[in-house]
């Protein structure tokens, strides 16, 4: 039997939740630092990720034979590594690993060397000969700019023309805020965007699902880009013949690559995809799965994830086959009203116990407060239905939705309508 810690308190942590917990290999849950959907599943905790001490003293006392690291920052710190070190295991890639969502430049060097598709770059750490660049290449200047770090998902600019171009650069390469003093240019890609996801262990990848995410606040696709206000699964523009090239072209080139350079990569990887005229290309990697992605598409998985988790540790995972559910899947977020701009907080939730069939929640930025549960954050609720194909899904979804309100709470009234 086992017993897992799970780092982490959003919508994505307590989809993981979710799934761990429907393991019959599963003793104890415990999750740090968990939220109020989550604290129905496990035993919350109060434990800082950033203190990799206390999270190692933490899995040695409470006799835990599994972390899985759900953010990115905890990764990209290295607490994976300080984990292993330390003879615990743990589910997520090491610092170097991480490099591939946390290190811009690093993603698109790597992807040139494995011949892996992806859009024409070229870093800069100087604003003048970014400028100049985009300036020589880009007629109009319609380009891509990204921060080469973390920067919460606001450090990608999709320029339309020069002068926003040249704003973004200015923006990031004047501003410590956007993870560091250099950025990325790409050119511009056009196609559909879709999401690939796996687990991988070495060289070894398992396929864990698809989703398309629809990353503008207002409908029509209209407004500020945000985490994601609802997604779709199994992707519908992923054809089995972009899947398969997909997955040949950019997973398996990905995991094999990252293990022959002495980085072996572990854990969830997400492959962020634009379905162009000439094939798939990378967009960008992310070292764990996505939000909302994994609250669309782990309601599918009927295999159990925590057997696959631990078989990833100890190099079986070539011995792994996940099972879907044939059904399709929707999820549309709830928010705070204002976000992903300023956005008042604290409103108190309604309608979280009308449960429907085929329907589920999932908290990503709620607080239990005096009996209540309040929305504190920006995107508060991730509401998943299943149905027999999208059109049912994505009512039954709605249908929640209209059950579940609080002062200034808004979502997108068209995911998954196409």
């Amino acid at each position: 039997m086992t017993t897992v810690l799970l780092i982490g308190g959003g919508g994505r942590e307590h989809a993981l939740a979710d799934s761990i917990d429907r393991s019959p290999l599963l003793t104890k849950l415990y999750a740090a630092p968990g939220n109020p959907g989550i604290a129905r599943l496990a035993e919350c905790v109060a434990l800082n990720p950033g203190d990799h001490d206390a999270v190692v003293g933490f899995a040695r006392s409470h006799d835990v034979d599994l972390v899985v690291v759900g953010p990115e920052a905890p990764l990209v710190d290295g607490l994976a590594d300080s984990l292993m070190a330390a003879g615990i295991a743990c589910f997520g890639p090491s610092a170097k690993a991480a490099m591939l969502e946390a290190a811009k430049e690093f993603a698109r060097d790597f992807c040139a060397r494995h011949h892996i598709p992806q859009p024409g770059y070229a870093p800069f750490d100087d604003i003048a000969e970014a400028k100049a660049y985009v300036r020589g290449r880009f007629n109009g200047g319609a380009c891509v700019i990204k921060a080469d770090g973390l920067a919460a998902g606001k450090g990608v600019v999709v320029a339309e023309d020069e002068a926003e171009a040249f704003a973004a650069i200015e923006m990031i390469l004047g501003d410590a805020n956007f993870g560091g003093a250099s950025l990325v240019v790409e050119d511009r890609i056009h196609g559909t965007e879709a999401s690939l996801f796996a687990v991988v262990d070495g060289p070894d990848a398992v396929m864990i699902g698809s989703a398309q995410d629809h990353k503008r606040a207002y409908d029509g696709d209209k407004g500020p880009n945000t985490g994601g206000m609802g997604a779709v699964s199994p992707a519908p523009a992923l054809t089995d013949d972009a899947l398969a090239t997909a997955w040949r072209d950019v997973v398996e080139k990905t995991a094999k690559g990252m293990a022959a350079e002495g980085m072996p990569y572990r854990g969830f990887l997400y492959a962020g995809l634009m379905l162009t005229d000439s094939g798939p290309q990378v967009i960008e990697f992310n070292c764990r799965f996505g939000d909302p992605e994994a609250e669309v598409v782990l309601p599918r998985l009927k295999s159990d994830l925590l057997s696959a988790m631990l078989t990833a540790t100890s190099g079986g995972l070539g011995h792994v086959d996940f099972r879907f559910d044939p059904q399709v899947a929707v999820t549309v977020v709830m928010a705070n009203g204002g976000y992903p701009g300023a956005y008042e907080t604290g409103g108190v939730i309604t309608g979280l116990e009308d449960d429907q069939p085929g329907t589920m929640v999932f908290h990503a930025g709620t607080t239990a407060k005096d009996a209540a549960i309040t929305a504190t954050g920006g995107r508060v609720l991730a509401v998943t239905a299943l149905g027999d194909d999208q059109a049912e899904a994505r009512a039954k979804a709605y249908a929640r939705v209209k059950t579940i309100t609080w002062p200034g709470a808004f979502h997108r009234s068209d995911i998954a309508a196409g």
